[in-house]
Formats: C-alpha cells, sequence, structure tokens
C-alpha cells in the first residue's frame, strides 16, 4: 500500500472564490500528497472572480520584486503562469513590452518612434500629446492574463475535485487539540447564498479538518474566527478602473503596456493595458478610497462596489489627451471598481494561524495578488499537505507578525507568551 493510500482522507475548505483561494484550491486539488477520496470545498460569498479576480488588470513583472522579500513569488508566479495558462488553455495570457510615459507635454511619441530601442513597442494607438518615453520591459519578464479567466480554467480543470459552495463563511467549529491550549478545526461555518443571490437565513457547517482563509480583504474576519489568536491589520483600497472597446474599424491594438507618471490636470497615474481582444483596460484612476478593517470584517463593498463617474471622467480625458485614436473614435466598455487588500508592510499574509491546528492564512497580496497566485496556491498546498512550503520562504508572511506574542494561539493564562495554568 502506498504511503498516501494509507492516509486518511482530507476534508478542506478554502475561503474565498478569487484568484488566490481558487489557485489555493487547484494546488490542493493536483497535489500528488492530497490523500485519496479527500473533499475540497471553495467557499465564495458571491461567485468566482466576482471581486478584484474579475475586475483586476491581471499585469505580472518577473524582476521588479528582486531584493526583497517577495522576490521568489515574482519569478516562480511569472514562470508557473508561462507553463499553466497555456496548459490550462487560457486564450488572455501573453507577454507585452512596457513603456513609462510623461502625459502633458507634445512630441515624445514621435522622438521615441525614431530610436531604434523603442520604435517597434510604441503602440500606434498612442498618437496624442505625450512627453518622454522610456522602456519598462521589452516583453521578457513583463506579462497579463485577464484574471477571471485563470479561474474559471483553473475550476474547470479541477473538475468534480473542487466543489465550490456559495455563501459568506461567519466562522470556524473547533473542538480540543493534540497540544494543551490547542484547537483543531473540524467544521466552517456559513450563511449560504440562495438562486437569487440573498444569504440564507439559516447557518450552515461543511464538516472540515482544514481552512485556508483566502478571502482578499474581508479574510481580515478571521481574527475573530479565530478567537484573537492572530491580528490581521488589513486596510481595504477601493479604486475604480474602465475598458475601452476596440476602436470602430481597428484591425489590431498594439499591445504595449503603459505606466503614466502623474497628470496634475486630471489627478491620474494611469496604467494602460491592451487586452488580446482589443480592449484596452485602465487603472491608475486616482481618487481610492480606504476602508476600515472594523467596515471589512462587516462585508463592506463585497455585494456592491460601484466606480466613482468623476474619476471616470478624469481617466477618460486623461487617456484621450495621449491618445488621438481614443480621442476620436473611443468608446468605454466598462466602468467598474474593486478593492486590493493591504497590511501595514504591503507585504501578504501566508502561513499557519497558531493556536489552531488545520487554520491557515493567504491574504492581504495587495496589489500583485493576481501576479503572486500561482506560486500562493502552490505554497499554501505544500505548507497544508506537507508541512511546509518548499518552493517558497514563507517566513517573512507570517499571519502572526503583527500579534502580540501573548495572544498568539490558545486561550488561557500565559507566562512569556507561554501557557500556563488553567486554558478552558
Amino acid at each position: 500500500m502506498s504511503s498516501s493510500s494509507a492516509r486518511s482522507p482530507r476534508s478542506i475548505v478554502v475561503v474565498g472564490g478569487g484568484i488566490q483561494g481558487t489557485s489555493v484550491a487547484y494546488h490542493l486539488s493536483q497535489s500528488k500528497s492530497l490523500p485519496p477520496n479527500s473533499k475540497i470545498t471553495l467557499l465564495e460569498a458571491k461567485s468566482p472572480a466576482s471581486a478584484a479576480s474579475g475586475k483586476g488588470g491581471g499585469f505580472m513583472a518577473r524582476s521588479w520584486g528582486d531584493g526583497g522579500p517577495t522576490q521568489k513569488l515574482h519569478h516562480l508566479a511569472f514562470d508557473m503562469y508561462a507553463d499553466l495558462a497555456p496548459d490550462l488553455g487560457c486564450e488572455t495570457y501573453r507577454k507585452l513590452p512596457v513603456l513609462s510615459v510623461r502625459p502633458g507635454y507634445k512630441g515624445g511619441a514621435e522622438k521615441a518612434r525614431k530610436e531604434s530601442t523603442l520604435r517597434s513597442i510604441v503602440p500606434g494607438w498612442l498618437d496624442g500629446n505625450v512627453g518622454p518615453i522610456s522602456p519598462l520591459g521589452f516583453g521578457d519578464d513583463t506579462a497579463q492574463i485577464t484574471p477571471s479567466e485563470f479561474v474559471h480554467k483553473m475550476l474547470e480543470r479541477a473538475g468534480d475535485s473542487v466543489e465550490v459552495r456559495l455563501g459568506a463563511c461567519t466562522g470556524v467549529e473547533t473542538e480540543q487539540g493534540s497540544d494543551r491550549g490547542a484547537r483543531k478545526i473540524v467544521g466552517v461555518k456559513y450563511a449560504p447564498r440562495s438562486d437569487d443571490g440573498v444569504e440564507g437565513a439559516e447557518e450552515a457547517t461543511i464538516p472540515a479538518d482544514t481552512v485556508i482563509v483566502s478571502a482578499g480583504p474581508w479574510s481580515c474576519a478571521a481574527e475573530d474566527w479565530f478567537q484573537g489568536a492572530v491580528e490581521l491589520p488589513m486596510e481595504g483600497v477601493k479604486s475604480t478602473s474602465i475598458v475601452w472597446k476596440k476602436p470602430e474599424g481597428a484591425e489590431n491594438v498594439d499591445a504595449t503596456a503603459l505606466f503614466c507618471g502623474e497628470d496634475n490636470r486630471f489627478g491620474t497615474h494611469l496604467e494602460v493595458y491592451p487586452r488580446p481582444d482589443g480592449t484596452i483596460y485602465i487603472c491608475g484612476i486616482g481618487g481610492s478610497d480606504y476602508i476600515s478593517k472594523e467596515d471589512l470584517k462587516s462585508g463592506a463593498f463585497r455585494e456592491v462596489c460601484e466606480a466613482k463617474e468623476a474619476r471616470v471622467a478624469a481617466a477618460s480625458d486623461s487617456f484621450r489627451e495621449m491618445s488621438s485614436t481614443y480621442s476620436e473614435k473611443g468608446e468605454l466598455d466598462k466602468v467598474q471598481a474593486c478593492m486590493r487588500p493591504c497590511p501595514p508592510d504591503a507585504m501578504p499574509y501566508m502561513g499557519a494561524v497558531a493556536g489552531f491546528e488545520g487554520a491557515y492564512i493567504n491574504a492581504g497580496h495587495n496589489c500583485w495578488g493576481i501576479a503572486w497566485a500561482p506560486a500562493s496556491g502552490k505554497a499554501m498546498s505544500e505548507l497544508v499537505l506537507e508541512g511546509e512550503s518548499t518552493s517558497i520562504d514563507l517566513r517573512p508572511f507570517d499571519p502572526a507578525r503583527f500579534t502580540p506574542v501573548n495572544k498568539r494561539g490558545g486561550r488561557g493564562r500565559k507566562r512569556r507568551g507561554t501557557s500556563v495554568g488553567e486554558q478552558w
């Protein structure tokens, strides 16, 4: 009998059906370390990829994290996308060059087209008023994907090995753990979502021995689920984005992304991403709102997250200044808004929850959550199934790094962080 078949089946719940949570569920389902007959449930409050993973730009850059703790996340995820996206049948993945553009001036595009290193990557639609242009990448270590496609392709490949359950997580059920003062996960509680999109009145429970909380900015609610054993300071940054239709009569929309400097006329610093379907996605619109942890815990903007009309107008005006093509023939396709989760140090929470056997956090990936998704999913699946992550050093991302030592895990009396005396 093999070692995998000798182990007991696992019952694992991943909370959050965005690209991060789905990646965790997918990599768990594909792991050779998953015991036979195990059950994986993806618990999503609304629908898969309904928040930032359905509205994000999907930009990734392999070397942009070099020299910092997230370097390996950048490298591994970028390389994994190159293999995984075509294997899953994704049509929106591609490498593309990136330019730095200074708005509000004239002559920059014409000058750049005369330079041998730039002429081939200056897009034809950049035909308005821009200043100096410089390269940020030539397409060897920068790429894009439409994140919602990647989410659904992972779920398609996982098939029956991952069950998607709709409902908002409300907590966990635990019982005495194997260590003194510890608890172990035995269930995940949630409010089921009805067919008409309304959360059910009666709470339900999914039997589970493992829970991975990966619900973006709303993951901070896990502080309460784990009885204060971990503190997850979090801020939600709510931002507007827009999508332009392919101009009428255009055969192609040149695939070069732009990172634009501050445009003080409109209060924008646009990021411009042409997509393979001919649309152009734009963020960096300015005017973001900062949502408190208390509001996030109550589910703020999880159901409805509306764009700011004033920022849509500002971004549109700024882009039209840079592109005569879109000024004359452009038409907006979508206006939208979403939130990214930001811990105080802008680094993710990835790891186990001390004092709770079978409890893990994978959240707070800031603006790189989409770019890091494959690596995060792989690392967390290793941690859950094998006891440690061998692909990523998770120590810098310890979920307890903001938790006072005397509060980490367990309940009852402690002495300098060590459980003593009566625990119950």
